[in-house]
């Protein structure tokens, strides 16, 4: 009986995690800003620790957006634990973000805009704007105030803005 519930379980992760996996690589994607190796292991440790969790999960009213938190907060953890100790040698060539856009040039841009913001600030923006996150589900996710929230998302967005100028306009194609 015992193991029937323990297989069982599994079988509900194992479900589970194949459904979210490819939504929490996505998201992983933009918090790296495109580093796809590095979203991988950020999905394989937030999996990983949701695991260890699940048996406890019937307390958690919604997982997914659980999965989405503990994937924020293993980002910004990994970023502060190897800040300091990990530098890029150069930019080599990576394989192209496996998303669904017809436009190569505004994924670049956002990537490459993205990827010159503070971690915490590119973590607002993609909960905020990407996950379509409230501002307060934002600050739990990142276990900070609404008041540091908002601050972070005036900031983030104003360098974005800076750094495409008038450059986005000139990338989107209508449709």
């Amino acid at each position: 009986m015992r193991r029937s519930r323990t297989s069982s379980r599994t079988d509900e992760f194992m479900e589970f995690a194949t459904g979210r996996a490819g939504h929490l690589h996505r998201s992983a994607c933009l918090l790296t800003s495109g580093d796809t190796h590095l979203a991988e292991d950020l999905v394989q440790e937030t999996l990983s620790r949701m695991y260890t969790l699940w048996g406890r999960m019937s307390r958690i009213d919604n997982p997914a957006a659980y999965a989405q938190t503990v994937l924020v907060r293993t980002f910004l953890t990994h970023r502060r634990r190897y800040s300091a100790a990990e530098r890029p040698l150069a930019d080599l060539p990576d394989a192209p973000v496996p998303w669904n856009t017809d436009d190569p040039a505004l994924r670049l841009a956002l990537l490459e805009a993205l990827r010159e913001l503070p971690p915490k600030d590119r973590a607002v923006v993609v909960l905020r704007y990407w996950e379509d996150r409230s501002v307060e589900e934002t600050a739990d996710a990142m276990n900070v105030s609404s008041a540091a929230v908002r601050t972070r998302s005036t900031r983030a967005l104003a360098k974005l803005r800076e750094r495409l100028g008038g450059s986005l306009a000139e990338l989107i194609t209508p449709a």
